[in-house]
């Protein structure tokens, strides 16, 4: 970025068969000094398309986000469902490395088929990426693709994202967690605009095996109940989680100090549902073309004004149950001053409970959590100390209930109450992070198995399996989702490896993924270790081992020894 200098380099070998979070991993492995600060010069961005987005693979879209976490210290990996991985595939991008800082305020990427080039972006800076994302789509055009930064990442916050388009052109599609917008922004990158228009699409080394593993895939995501057309996650979205969660007592309510409160259903995916299709939004709906799940959807205010995106269940929650909000029009308010901004909905979410816990505000006001996101907006003091993240407050507010784990904050699952999860929150290398291994399927959901969540026996092993299994996933450029599909059906499984292999031109089975999900992991792992991170930051938050959770009572009782056999063993 120093120099404005865009070169281009064949694939290492070494790298061919890598896409998404193993390819982000590897590179910031290979590239970036552990012990670097996240914020300064030696840190890298990279960005991967999955192995197979850019094809026509039902729902694999995804796009991978690397580099090392000003807010964790560590390795991270962020992922977003966007047309803007589907349109860096097809121009035949394995990865984009970002590398140096601007000395000459921002700048954009533009790239195509024709070549790329920056040019300067200051024009953009200090605005919402609403007002922005229209001002690029106007002068580049509505079929490009669009990634950038918002004021929260120029404030180098911990708490920012890298947000992608949604299919409408609204940034509502986000690489979310770990602080990667403050890295993008503090290269001196602000946005980068993608455009397909006469790309070569992706190679398929084995047509026929390609096309025989999609089919499978498919014939999976449409048979399964929580996948398929008319299921769960198409008929109510993420969100219809919460009334699912709130059952089971691990829903968290206000900054984790309780597990259930039958407000929670005036926020849920079902009464969502009720709403959009009364006031004008849209549901289901896809976050990127081919995507055949279809659980996203389009909030907006009565009469379809102010159209925000997508409320997902993790941003409901996060905005509304944990800061004592049960109203979605103040939650959906707050989602959309979160992607104005450029911010991570989980971390915001717990960042304003904890501020609420400090009595900067009321627990359940609404009015003052949005006053909050403007002092962000503002730049002042205040918005400084929110805009660093849910640790970072906590320390300023004097407050002792911190829900993080590695200086990440907790998601939606509350691990006293549903334990599987709690172990991956604490050993994953990404910091709590629900989406690494989602114990959730099997311990709630039945998918995969079934296991009580309140039990502690075989949790390792669980959290180990799903682990491995999700890297892969991550890897290959599916969404997470399909999870639910392949874990229950083998000819899903597959499938999704078939289409792989017929990319690539391998010869992977399906005993080869939790190898391949180790190898990830044990990249991701080893970077930390030279970071400075051991197996004592692999722990929950103190107060989870102490405080009862109501309404079942329970502590995070799993020892530390079962904790570091996930992977010691």
């Amino acid at each position: 970025m120093e120099e404005r200098e865009i070169k281009s380099e064949d694939v290492p070998e070494d790298l061919e068969t890598l896409g998404g979070r193993g390819l982000t991993s590897t590179i910031v492995s290979d590239e970036v000094p552990p012990g670097c600060h996240p914020l300064g010069p030696h840190n890298k961005l990279v960005i991967a398309p999955g192995i197979v987005t850019g094809t026509d693979a039902p729902t694999s879209g995804r796009v991978s986000v690397g580099g090392k976490s000003p807010l964790t210290g560590g390795i991270k990996e962020a992922n977003a469902g966007t047309s803007f991985a589907q349109i860096l595939g097809k121009l035949g991008i394995k990865a984009l490395v970002v590398e140096g800082q601007s000395e000459n305020g921002y700048q954009l990427l533009r790239m195509g088929n024709d070549g790329a080039d920056l040019m300067d972006a200051d024009d953009w800076s200090g605005i919402g990426l609403y007002e922005a994302y229209d001002e690029l789509y106007d002068k580049f055009g509505e079929d490009v693709g669009v990634c950038g930064v918002g004021i929260a990442g120029e404030m180098n916050g911990a708490n920012s994202g890298v947000a992608f388009n949604d299919v409408e052109g609204m940034p509502s599609r986000y690489a979310g967690r770990g602080g990667l917008g403050a890295v993008m922004a503090s290269r001196g990158l602000k946005f980068i605009v993608a455009d397909s228009e006469g790309a070569p699409g992706v190679e398929i080394r084995d047509e026929e095996t390609f096309r025989k593993g999609r089919k499978k895939l498919a014939d999976a995501l449409r048979e399964h109940d929580v996948t398929k057309p008319g299921g769960a996650l198409n008929s109510y979205g993420t969100d219809v989680l919460i009334n699912i969660i709130n059952e089971v007592g691990g829903l968290p309510q206000r900054n984790f100090s309780g597990g259930q409160d039958e407000r929670s259903s005036n926020v849920s995916g079902e009464e969502k549902a009720e709403q959009i299709k009364n006031r004008g939004g849209e549901r289901p709906h896809h976050c990127s073309p081919g995507c055949v799940i279809r659980c996203s959807e389009v909030w907006t205010k009565q009469e379809g004004k102010d159209p925000v995106g997508v409320l997902e269940y993790e941003s409901v929650w996060a905005l509304g149950p944990n800061c004592g909000i049960y109203d979605l029009d103040t939650i959906g308010e707050l989602n959309r001053a979160c992607n104005d901004l450029g911010l991570d909905t989980i971390e915001a979410g717990n960042t304003i409970a904890v501020a609420m816990e400090g009595r900067v505000a009321e627990f359940g006001d609404g009015d003052k959590a949005l006053d909050l996101m403007e002092e962000i907006r503002e730049g002042t003091p205040l918005g400084r100390i929110l805009v660093n993240g849910t640790e970072f407050a906590g320390k300023a507010f004097g407050v002792t209930r911190v829900p993080t784990v590695k200086g990440q904050a907790l998601p939606a699952y509350d691990p006293r109450a549903i334990k599987g999860i709690g172990v991956t929150y604490a050993t994953t290398p990404m910091g709590a992070d629900h989406t690494a291994g989602y114990a959730i399927a099997t311990e709630v959901m039945g998918v995969g198995g079934e296991a009580d969540p309140l039990k502690t026996k075989g949790k390792a092993e669980l959290s180990r399996n799903l682990q491995q299994s999700t890297a892969v996933i991550d890897s290959t450029g599916y969404c997470l989702f399909t999870a639910f599909a392949v874990l229950d059906i083998p000819e899903g499984l597959e499938g999704m490896v078939d289409t792989v292999n017929g990319v690539l031109g391998t010869d992977l089975t399906t005993d080869d993924i939790p190898e391949i999900g180790q190898q990830i992991l044990d990249t991701e792992r080893e970077f930390n270790r030279a970071a400075g991170l051991t197996k004592e930051d692999d722990r929950l938050p103190e107060f989870m081992r102490e405080e009862e959770l109501p309404p079942h009572n329970e502590v995070f009782d799993i020892p530390t020894e079962e904790l570091d056999k996930v992977f010691e063993s």
